[in-house]
């Protein structure tokens, strides 16, 4: 099976001899790092802060059920998407790469198209969940309704620091920011995991509810729109970008990584959904941090530590965005004039995401819609089409009969969650519009 060529934008504009040039060179980081990679992009405070919510829409059982299933598929396509890698004798460098290599053309432009989606749906999530903890933390300091700033206004102010941090080149360059990001992702885990247990036996048990809420319609919806919340606090589109940094043996170092992150990912995820959905029952908020109460110091840090993860994780989903313009500009112009269309560029993006986050501050539908439209189709249905069709299958038939008919059933099955979720989110939406108005301080 050889792979399917064709012109790519990406390709012609030099993309190829790139990834040649990146797979020539190698990677040097260890498995500790592609570990420290992966944790990082997947468990940000804006995915696994929802997750309590998400639970109390799907009461105990199914959502229990729903979360263990999420993470060990997502673990599993993980470790599939690192097995091929190097399919047919090449390495790729990126997602919509290593898909073109084994779909061809169609597979390039379905992961260019979805990692768009994710990308930009994470970051209208993400803006709107560091807006709402500046405010939290605002609002401990600033205790009178006179005078007091607004949830739009703090979203501007995240937004203009993002436009600051986008004139940086790349990845790399955001080194530093991401080191921050580390000690922060560990410290929001950490202290909002402690507050909602400290906060859970304050509470008087006997008033917590467990049912679910509304209507037989809306329990409905509510469900879907969980599913995509579950898909989204897994969503990670960039692992081939990862593996490319790592070091031989590049497989088994990527086994090693990705199953310590999700190691990390386990105890980290299921301890804040369960502690969560367990303190406050049916009652809990979209955004964890804001169902908590006391210690309030506490929650001032967690609050914190959330606004400097999500600043890390906010540049890393913006880049593929970048990208597209940056390939085109290069090719034309160099030095001040490339920095100048750098600035008007990220200045536009930056514009129309603090724009829509502004306008509509839903954070927890805006993260269904991109767990059901961006990451599901990335992070559950095209690993196991690419396992069907470049993986290595058991010799056995009866087994290998088995394994078809599983990785057919989870492509399958996480479309349709995916459709159904979609619908659930854009229901949410529409119900949040007419309920609030436009830039309504939430």
């Amino acid at each position: 099976m050889s792979p399917a060529r064709g012109g790519t934008p990406e390709e012609e504009g030099g993309g190829a001899d790139v990834e040649k040039a990146a797979a020539e060179t190698g990677g040097r980081g260890t498995w500790r790092h592609a570990a420290f990679h992966v944790a990082t992009t997947i468990a940000t405070p804006a995915a696994y802060a929802p997750l309590p919510f998400a639970l109390a829409s799907l009461g105990w059982p199914l959502g229990v059920c729903s979360l263990v299933t999420g993470t060990l598929v997502t673990w599993c396509s993980s470790l599939v998407v690192a097995s091929l890698w190097q399919w047919n004798g090449d390495k790729h460098t990126s997602y919509k790469l290593l898909a073109k290599s084994i779909f061809g053309p169609w597979g390039y432009w379905y992961v260019s198209f979805f990692q768009q989606v994710a990308s930009i749906g994470n970051n209208i999530a993400i803006q709107i969940a560091a807006g709402s903890s500046l405010k939290a933390v605002y609002k401990h300091y600033h205790t009178t309704d006179d005078g007091a700033m607004t949830l739009q206004q703090f979203i501007i102010l995240f937004g203009a620091f993002e436009l600051l941090l986008s004139q940086l080149p790349d990845i790399h360059s955001l080194r530093w920011v991401n080191a921050a990001c580390t000690a922060s992702t560990i410290g929001f885990a950490g202290t909002a995991i402690g507050v909602t247990i400290y906060d859970g036996h304050r509470i008087d048990r006997k008033e917590v509810d467990y049912s679910l809420q509304g209507s037989a319609a809306a329990k409905i919806f509510r469900a879907f729109n969980a599913l995509g919340t579950i898909a989204f606090s897994f969503g990670d589109a960039m692992l081939p970008e990862i593996q490319s940094s790592v070091r031989e043996p590049v497989r088994m170092n990527m086994y090693k990584g990705v199953s310590t992150a999700y190691s990390i990912i386990v105890m980290s995820y299921w301890t804040l959904a369960f502690s969560g959905y367990w303190a406050f029952g049916s009652g809990v908020q979209p955004y964890i941090l804001s169902s908590l109460t006391f210690p309030r110091w506490t929650i001032v840090m967690a609050n914190l530590f959330a606004v400097i993860q999500i600043t890390g994780c906010f540049q890393i989903y913006c880049r593929p965005t970048f990208a597209q313009f940056e390939q085109r500009i290069q090719a034309k112009d160099a030095g001040y004039r490339a920095r100048m269309w750098r600035l008007v560029y990220t200045s536009a993006y930056m514009v129309v995401i603090t724009l829509i986050s502004a306008a509509m501050p839903f954070f927890g539908d805006f993260v269904s819609v991109c767990g059901a439209v961006g990451f599901t189709p990335l992070d559950f249905v095209l690993p196991a089409l690419a396992f069907l069709k470049a993986g290595k299958l058991p010799e056995n038939p009866g087994l290998r009969h088995a394994v078809k008919v599983i990785t057919s059933a989870v492509a399958v099955l996480f479309s349709i969650v995916g459709a159904l979720a979609c619908i659930g989110a854009v229901r949410a939406i529409a119900l949040d519009v007419k309920t609030y108005k436009f830039f309504h301080d939430m």
